[in-house]
C-alpha cells in the first residue's frame, strides 16, 4: 500500500494522541484546581445563604412568594435570618404585596418566584410596578446553568421577557457573583426614578456543592476517552461554579443616586411663585418617595399654604380636612390658575395629556424621569421651568426660599367654597333611591363616617372605586394605595397584605368592585394563614359597570359585561374569614354592619362585606379608555 493509504489512519492516531495529551494535562490541572477549591467543595454552605445575607443587610423584612423547588434555598436561608416569608396564592399577588411594602416602608420590596410559569405570572404586576415607579426586587428561579436552552423543565428565556419591564436584569452564573450582582440590583432599583429589577438564579448556584455534584456526576466511571473528557468538563464547570464562593464580601448597601434640583432652578421657581396670585400645586406619587419623610413634607405644604390637588400615592398627604387641600373642580381651577406646579405629576391621560392646563399659566414641572417630565409637551403644553429632580426635596427647598410668602386667601377660599358645594351635592346624591338594592354612594358615605384615623385604604376596581375616590378621605400621608397609571385590576389582595404587614396596628380596607374581586378573593386564605386581618368592601352590582356604561350607549350591547350577585361573603368564610351580606332590607343597619365587621377584624378575622348595590348616574360621562 502507498503512503497515502495510511494517511487517514495516521491522522486518527495523531488525533487520539493529542486528545490523550490534552486529557492528561487537563486531569493534572483539574486535580490542582480541585485542591485549590477543596474548601468550597467541603463547605455545607449554599448560595441561598448569600442572598439572605445581602437582603438582611439591606433591611428587608418580608419576602413574598409562591413556593417552588428552584427558589427553596433562598426562602429557607432568609427564614433562618429572621426575614419573614409570606406565601400567597398567586405570583402576581406576591409582587403586588412587595410593591405595597416598597411604597409604605420607603425600602425596597422583594418577591421571589419559581422558574417559567412562576415568572410569567408576574409580568402584569411587574409592569404595574414599573409604571407606579416602585423600587422592587424580583428574584426568579431558573434551570441549571448547563441545561439552559436544552429543554429542561420550565426553561425559557426569562431575561428577554423582563428586560423591557425592569431597570436592570441579570442572570447569576457563579456563586461568587451573587453578592455583587444583588447589591448592584438593589441600588439601581432605588436610584433615579425607582422601579423593578430582576435577578435570575439558576438552581445550581443556590444549592450546596455536594448536591450539585451529585446531579452532575455521570453514572459509573467512564472508560472511553470521550466519556473522560466529558467528565472532566463537568467537574471543571462545577469547580468554577463554586470557586471563591465563600470568600468574605461586603454585603452592605451601595450608594443610591437621587437627582436634585439645582440652587439656581429653585431660585427661579421662588421668583415665579412670589409673583403668583392664583398658584396651584398638583402632587403625584413621587412626592412620597424617600429621602423626604411624608410628615415633614406635609408640614412644608401647610406652611406654603398653596392650594393642593393630590393624586396617586399623594392622596391623604394633607390629612382629612386640610384648608389647602382641594378635592373637587380640578379642571376649572387649573384653567384659572396663573401658576401651576406639577410635582411628580405627569401630563398623561390623568391630566388630559396637558390640555387641561391653560396656555396663560406659568408651569413649573419637576420629575425624576425626563421622559415623564416632558410628556406631551411637544403638543398640548409647555413648561416654563422643567426640572429633572426629586419632587419632595424640591418642595422643601422651595419652602425655605419663600419664608414669609403668603398665598392670597381669596383664591384659597374661592376654591374651598367650590369644594364644599360639590361635596354637599355628592352627599345629597347618596340619599337618592336606586331602582334596586343600595345606593353605592350611601354605602361609601357610611364607610367614610366610620373609618378610624389610622385606617389605610386600598383601591381595586372600576366604577365603585371611582365613586369611592370622591367620597372617601384618606386620613393621612401614605394611607391610600391604588395601582397607579397602569390601572391594573387585581392589586387588592396583594396591596392589602403588604399594607397590613407594614402597618399591623392600622385598619386596612380594600374597596373592591365585584369584577376586580375575582382576581384575588383566594388571598383570604393568605390573610387567614398569615394572621393579617383586613376588611374588604365589595360593591356588588353584578356587572362590569365601568365598561357597560360606555359600551351599551355607544355599541348597543352589554355583551361580556354581566356578572351575577354572587355570595362573595360565603367564599370569604370558606377561606377562614368572616362574611357579611348587605342588602336594601338592611339599609338602616349599614353602620352597624360596618362596625360588626370592624370588631371581627380586631378579633383577627379577615372580613368581607358583600354590598348589593344598584345603578346611579353619579359618574355619567366618565370613560375607561
Amino acid at each position: 500500500m502507498e503512503l497515502g493509504g495510511y494517511l487517514p489512519f495516521l491522522g486518527a492516531l495523531v488525533g487520539v494522541l493529542i486528545c490523550m495529551c490534552i486529557f492528561s494535562m487537563a486531569s493534572r490541572l483539574g486535580v490542582i484546581y480541585q485542591l485549590c477549591h477543596k474548601v468550597e467543595a467541603q463547605s455545607p454552605r449554599y448560595g441561598g445563604e448569600l442572598v439572605a445575607e445581602v437582603l438582611q443587610a439591606h433591611g428587608v423584612q418580608f419576602i413574598f412568594t409562591l413556593v417552588g423547588g428552584h427558589i427553596s434555598p433562598i426562602l429557607v436561608a432568609c427564614e433562618k435570618l429572621g426575614i419573614r416569608i409570606v406565601d400567597t396564592r398567586h405570583e402576581a399577588t406576591a409582587v403586588f404585596a412587595a410593591d405595597a411594602v416598597a411604597r409604605l416602608s420607603g425600602n425596597i420590596g422583594v418577591a421571589a418566584v419559581t422558574a417559567g410559569p412562576g415568572l410569567t405570572n408576574t409580568v402584569t404586576a411587574i409592569k404595574n410596578t414599573q409604571m407606579a415607579e416602585s423600587p422592587l426586587l424580583l428574584m426568579g428561579g431558573a434551570s441549571a446553568t448547563l441545561l439552559q436552552g436544552r429543554g429542561a423543565l420550565q426553561d425559557i428565556d426569562q431575561l428577554s421577557l423582563f428586560k423591557p419591564l425592569c431597570k436592570f436584569c441579570a442572570s447569576i452564573r457563579t456563586v461568587r457573583e451573587i453578592v455583587p450582582v444583588l447589591r448592584r440590583a438593589l441600588a439601581i432599583a432605588q436610584s433615579g426614578t425607582p422601579g423593578p429589577v430582576f435577578v435570575e438564579f439558576p438552581i445550581d448556584v443556590l444549592y450546596p456543592y455536594h448536591l450539585v455534584q451529585k446531579e452532575l456526576s455521570p453514572k459509573g466511571s467512564p472508560k472511553d476517552i470521550v466519556g473522560k473528557i466529558i467528565n472532566w468538563y463537568l467537574q471543571n464547570h462545577l469547580n468554577n461554579l463554586f470557586a471563591g464562593a465563600w470568600e468574605p464580601r461586603d454585603v452592605s448597601p451601595l450608594p443610591v443616586h437621587i437627582p436634585q434640583a439645582s440652587t439656581k432652578q429653585v431660585q427661579q421657581c421662588c421668583e415665579l411663585l412670589s409673583r403668583a396670585k392664583k398658584p396651584v400645586l398638583v402632587l403625584g406619587s413621587q412626592v412620597t418617595l424617600p429621602p423626604t419623610p411624608v410628615e415633614q413634607l406635609r408640614t412644608v405644604l401647610e406652611t406654603l399654604s398653596i392650594p393642593c390637588f393630590l393624586g396617586g400615592m399623594a392622596r391623604g398627604m394633607m390629612g382629612r380636612n386640610s384648608p389647602v387641600h382641594i378635592r373637587q373642580n380640578r379642571k376649572e381651577a387649573l384653567k384659572d390658575a396663573d401658576l401651576v406646579i406639577l410635582a411628580g405629576t405627569v401630563c398623561d391621560f390623568r391630566l388630559s395629556y396637558g390640555r387641561i392646563l391653560s396656555r396663560r399659566s406659568k408651569i413649573i414641572a419637576i420629575n425624576r424621569d425626563r421622559s415623564q417630565l416632558l410628556k406631551n409637551s411637544d403638543m398640548f403644553w409647555k413648561p416654563t421651568i422643567a426640572i429633572q429632580g426629586d419632587a419632595g426635596s424640591f418642595l422643601l427647598k422651595l419652602s425655605e426660599g419663600l419664608k414669609g410668602y403668603s398665598c392670597p386667601q381669596s383664591w384659597i377660599q374661592g376654591l374651598k367654597e367650590g369644594d364644599i358645594k360639590k361635596e354637599e351635592a355628592n352627599r345629597q346624591k347618596s340619599d337618592e333611591k336606586t331602582e334596586q338594592h343600595l345606593n353605592p354612594l350611601k354605602v361609601l358615605q357610611h364607610v367614610e363616617d366610620t373609618l378610624p384615623e389610622d385606617s389605610l385604604i386600598v383601591a381595586d376596581g372600576g366604577d365603585f372605586v371611582g365613586s369611592a375616590a370622591y367620597i372617601l378621605r384618606p386620613r393621612g400621608p401614605l394611607r391610600w394605595l391604588d395601582p397607579g397609571a397602569f390601572g391594573t385590576l387585581g392589586v387588592g389582595g396583594g396591596f392589602a397584605l403588604g399594607a397590613k404587614l407594614c402597618r399591623p396596628e392600622s385598619e386596612v380596607w380594600i374597596i373592591y368592585g365585584d369584577g376586580s374581586l375575582g382576581y384575588s378573593i383566594a388571598e383570604f386564605d393568605t390573610f387567614t394563614r398569615h394572621k393579617t386581618p383586613v376588611i374588604a368592601l365589595v360593591g356588588n352590582d353584578a356587572c362590569w359597570s365601568q365598561i357597560s356604561r360606555e359600551q351599551v350607549p355607544l355599541l348597543g350591547s352589554n355583551v361580556a359585561c354581566d356578572l351575577a350577585y354572587c355570595d362573595y361573603h360565603d367564599v370569604a368564610e370558606g377561606f377562614g374569614g368572616k362574611g357579611f351580606l348587605l342588602t336594601r332590607e338592611q339599609e338602616y343597619r349599614i353602620s352597624d354592619i360596618i362596625r360588626e365587621a370592624q370588631q371581627e377584624c380586631k378579633k383577627g378575622k379577615a372580613t368581607l362585606i358583600n354590598a348589593l348595590i344598584g345603578k346611579t348616574n353619579f359618574r355619567e360621562g366618565s370613560i375607561s379608555v
